[in-house]
Order: C-alpha cells, then sequence, then structure tokens
C-alpha cells in the first residue's frame, strides 16, 4: 500500500487535527483518490516524521489526523554545502531537486561571470519560492525529515571568501586530481563549487584555490552542471558517507 507523505510547513504535535494543505489535498485526494483512514506520512522539514491519516474529506477539503511521531534515520553524516552557479530553467531544478535526492545538506544558488541567467530583485523571490518547493517536493519522495536550504542567490567571489567549512572543493574539469585522494574532512563538512554551463573561468578558479579551495575532477568525463552536483554527492557519500 503507497504512504505519501505531506510536507506541512508549521509546528507538529503528537495526536492533534489539522487542516491538509490545498496543494496536497488536491494530489492526495483528487489525483491518488485517497479516502479517509488512509495511512500518510507528515513531516515539517527539522527532523522525523509522524503517522497520520486521513480524515473529513469533503468537496474540497480534508484533513490529517497525526499520531506518533518516528525518527528517522536517513541524513548524510558528510554535511555538503552546494555553491550551484545558476542555470536556465529546468536545469536549476533538475539540480536542486537531484542534489536534495542525493542529500545535501544547503544548497546555494551564484551568480558568476559565464552566467546567462539575470534576475531582478521581484524575479529573485519568486525563483528561491520555485526552488525551495522543488526541494520540498524531492525531500518528499525521497523520504528525507530536514529539507535543505536553498539560500537566495549571491556573487560567487562573496560566496568563496565566506565558507568556513574544513573541506572546500572546486570542481573543475581541467584539474589532474581525482577527489578519492582527498582525505574525509573531521568536521565532517565540505563546501563544493559548481560553475554554470559554460564552466568557471581562470579567473574564478584561481580566486577559489586562494580562499583554500581545492580543484577536483570526477573523472575524464566533463558533465553538465545540472549532472554535477549529483555525480559529486553520490561520490563523496560513497567515500565517506552512507553509500
Amino acid at each position: 500500500m503507497r504512504i505519501p507523505r505531506i510536507f506541512i510547513d508549521s509546528q507538529l504535535n503528537e495526536n492533534t487535527e489539522i487542516p491538509m494543505p490545498d496543494t496536497s489535498f488536491q494530489h492526495v485526494c483528487k489525483v491518488l483518490r485517497l479516502k479517509s483512514g488512509h495511512p500518510v506520512k507528515v513531516f515539517n522539514g527539522v527532523g522525523g516524521q509522524f503517522n497520520a491519516s486521513i480524515t473529513n474529506v469533503e468537496k474540497r477539503s480534508a484533513s490529517l489526523k497525526i499520531t506518533n511521531f518516528e525518527n528517522l534515520d536517513n541524513e548524510s553524516p558528510i554535511k555538503v554545502t552546494i555553491g550551484q552557479s545558476l542555470s536556465r530553467g529546468e536545469r536549476m531544478d533538475y539540480a536542486i531537486q537531484k542534489a536534495v535526492e542525493a542529500g545535501v545538506f544547503a544548497i546555494q544558488p551564484l551568480f558568476s561571470e559565464r552566467c546567462e541567467v539575470k534576475l531582478s530583485q521581484d524575479r529573485v523571490e519568486k525563483r528561491l519560492q520555485h526552488w525551495q518547493q522543488v526541494a520540498i517536493s524531492a525531500a518528499e519522495q525521497s523520504g528525507r525529515g530536514i529539507v535543505p536550504i536553498v539560500h537566495s542567490p549571491i556573487e560567487l567571489d562573496f560566496w568563496v571568501a565566506q565558507c568556513t567549512q574544513s573541506l572546500k572543493l572546486t570542481l573543475h574539469h581541467h584539474s589532474a586530481r581525482p577527489i578519492h585522494q582527498l582525505e574525509q574532512p573531521q568536521d565532517q563538512q565540505i563546501c563544493l563549487l559548481i560553475g554554470p554551463e559554460g564552466g568557471l573561468t581562470e579567473t574564478e578558479v584561481e580566486f577559489s584555490n586562494k580562499h583554500d579551495f581545492q580543484a577536483i575532477t570526477l573523472g575524464p568525463r566533463v558533465l553538465r552542471t545540472e549532472t554535477a552536483p549529483v555525480v559529486a554527492l553520490s561520490v563523496i557519500n560513497s567515500l565517506w558517507g552512507d553509500i
């Protein structure tokens, strides 16, 4: 029996009844056609999840009866924050979605020299809301109890200069140093810089090197900007994490 997971952006408590969000109602009750009494999982993105069931299904609304809390133990022990250079449309969505599925800790969208995406302040707010919803949906699908934060876009140089993780990496296909030659960070924290569709400039790579980033490669093939975070997270979790 399929048990859907529903994200609720509020505090959750055992033995309570709450309204089902409209977007979840459309999917769960209209698309999946689930009825009263069907079990669901409910989470709010800060860890763990609750068992619940559907109640009071009406034409345009339903409720959720929350029962007991469940701990989840499926977060990667390696906390990877990705600095992802902005890409167009669905490519950025894909990068965020798959990074969340692969266990990313946080995502920082970046404006870089070869970035072709230009956003006004109004568009930044709309895109940020959209990207966070992509992360929420990916967390729902992948069974995570924590929803990684997608931060507001900033300039690449500013992010590179303020990163404090013990292991700082730049994905750069011209580098001759493979990632498996590195030692596991003692504090389990990594920041990972990924360039745009046209790649990072040599100036950006040199700037990151001056701030203790190490240029590494994931192999002999050139990866697309939206593919790179998935492969990198898979390799990192295979080397030091839970894969």
